[in-house]
């Protein structure tokens, strides 16, 4: 008997040697690699291909469902929509057979504004990424949309000052004024939007309704308006408390005429401050009537311009609304600077730059026939005839340096831009100093103009839709 058993007919020597061929012949043979590669790529491309078939359906889903909900919440927010914002959602999503996808609409409203926010969702079933356990994608559409009217109130200080009789530009003036003032105050807005009109020259007259709700030495009636001591421009408000000197009537001019038109406080009604006003005609049939006057003194337009925005201003306003100078639903106001729902705003316009002010020294205007004299005589007309050249100085004093004024300014400006007050500047045909000037009491560069002729209007027009847009806010 053979002591082994031979497997396959051969010897075991003979057997371990061909295996070994057999091994080393398999592992150096690379034919079928490529095709175990090619599936396993085809099939990662079909898997992500796949993956990204899913999420084109869902995003298609979720773009749908976006656009009807965008155009849902929009329409649902307007202040002039009669409907209940969540009818206006419902109709719109029903409309686009949508409805089962809408799962909350939420509404928030106030005074003079309406938010609607939306959501949506539908469910995508996967095709392809179930197969690595995801069978479901979900399309989600959320917006929100707003349209607040806040409480406007704007201050429109306007130069009236003597070289606004160049050329065409006191009738630019108007036509651009008149302009803004349509533009601000349109029908439907008359309780929100209150317009204080504020034109100023070397002083601003007040009035005598305004006039007589302060403390002040009423000297006399030929004019209405008060001295400010220096330190009254670094803050917004009026001192109710303190009493103020009635600014002196009389004209400084050096014509040989003896008119007297052009005085330091400007004269006339129609020269006057029109507090807190809903009343586009009687605002454009005031501004109709404006007129060049005397020198040019910006900083006092702006402190009134800022004063009749300033909270302390409110129980004036409500003597005035008893009065009927002002609409009864304007009693309370301005409002206070911190309500959410008010845009307190000045739009301030000179064609110059702050000139040096003089006023009479007491031994020449210290009695009632002092005032009356002034009242005759054009100051100049009557120093040239009656005073010798020497003793001219006697009769007056500077109040008011051109560069004191500039630093006035740019106090009030900022004291007004302190309390959050919008200020627009327009610069209208003014020199390098000017434009400076005006561009630095601006709240910013963007909102200073710097125009020429009819460009005016153009200015007024884009600042009064600024305005606009920033009372309707989507």
């Amino acid at each position: 008997m053979r002591d082994k058993i031979c497997l396959f007919g051969q010897e075991p020597n003979e057997r371990d040697a061909k295996s070994r061929v057999f091994s080393a012949s398999f592992k150096d043979d690379e034919n079928g690699s490529l095709v175990i590669f090619s599936v396993f790529m085809v099939l990662m491309i079909l898997m992500v291909g796949g993956i990204g078939i899913d999420l084109m359906r869902s995003e298609r889903d979720r773009t749908v469902l976006q656009h009807t909900l965008d155009r849902a919440v929009l329409a649902a927010a307007d202040l002039d929509q009669d409907q209940a914002p969540e009818t206006v959602v419902n109709d719109y999503f029903a409309a686009a057979g949508l409805q089962k996808f809408l799962t909350s609409v939420d509404v928030s409203s106030g005074i003079a504004h309406k938010t609607v926010g939306a959501t949506a969702q539908s469910i995508t079933h996967t095709t392809f990424m179930n197969m690595s356990g995801v069978d479901t994608l979900n399309a989600t559409a959320y917006g929100v949309a707003e349209e607040r009217v806040p409480l406007v109130e704007i201050s429109l200080v306007l130069d009236i000052s003597g070289s606004m009789a160049e050329g065409n530009k006191m009738q630019e003036l108007r036509d651009a004024a008149s302009g803004f003032v349509d533009a601000v105050l349109r029908p439907g807005n008359e309780e929100q939007v209150s317009v204080s009109l504020v034109p100023y020259s070397e002083q601003v007259n007040l009035g005598e309704p305004l006039f007589n709700q302060l403390k002040q030495n009423h000297d006399h009636n030929f004019s209405y308006c008060i001295e400010f001591e220096h330190g009254d421009f670094d803050k917004a408000h009026l001192n109710r408390t303190q009493t103020y000197y009635q600014a002196q009537h009389f004209q400084w001019n050096y014509s040989g005429s003896n008119e007297v038109v052009d005085t330091i406080c400007p004269q006339y009604t129609y020269e006057a401050i029109k507090p807190i006003s809903n009343d586009a005609v009687a605002l454009k049939n005031q501004i109709a009537l404006l007129q060049p006057r005397a020198g040019t003194q910006i900083f006092l337009g702006m402190k009134w311009g800022a004063a009749l925005l300033d909270p302390d201003f409110r129980p004036i306003t409500s003597n005035l609304a008893i009065e009927g100078e002002v609409p009864s639903v304007y009693a309370q106001r301005p409002l206070e600077y911190d309500d959410t729902e008010t845009l307190k705003t000045i739009v301030l316009m000179t064609d110059g730059k702050n000139s040096k002010s003089s006023r009479l020294r007491e031994p020449a205007y210290n009695s009632t026939s002092d005032y009356a004299h002034w009242d005759r005589y054009n100051l100049w007309h009557y120093l040239t005839r009656y005073v010798s050249s020497n003793k001219r100085y006697r009769y007056y004093r500077e109040k008011y340096s051109a560069l004191e004024s500039d630093v006035y300014t740019q106090s009030i400006c900022s004291a007004a831009k302190t309390q959050g007050v919008v200020i627009w500047t327009i610069g209208f045909e003014v020199d390098a100093h000017g434009a400076s000037v005006m561009q630095d009491c601006a709240s910013s560069p963007s909102h200073f103009f710097e125009v020429e002729g009819i460009e005016i209007s153009e200015a007024f027009d884009a600042i009064a839709r600024q305005i606009n847009q920033l009372r309707l806010t989507q």
